[in-house]
């Protein structure tokens, strides 16, 4: 629970995270998902990463080659 509450975890620095961001995902689950507190707090994290899009699929970042053929195509001018 430490991580969770932004303690230090004692271990003289090794492992130090940042405090989870409730905030910011009860905003998601309760403002923009409308969950009610009892569904929200029965939730998984893989129920709710899933709920908001974390497993939709991913574009591909263009390569090196394709971005050199673009600005090829359309040159700065």
């Amino acid at each position: 629970m430490n991580a969770a509450a932004g303690e230090d975890a004692g271990d003289g620095g090794i492992g130090v995270s940042a405090p989870f961001p409730w905030d910011l995902v009860m905003h998601v689950g309760f403002s923009l998902l409308r969950l009610s507190s009892e569904d929200f707090w029965a939730l998984t994290p893989v129920e709710f990463f899933l709920m908001t899009g974390g497993a939709r699929p991913r574009a591909v970042a263009t390569g090196r080659g394709e971005l050199e053929e673009l600005m090829r195509a359309f040159p700065d001018r």
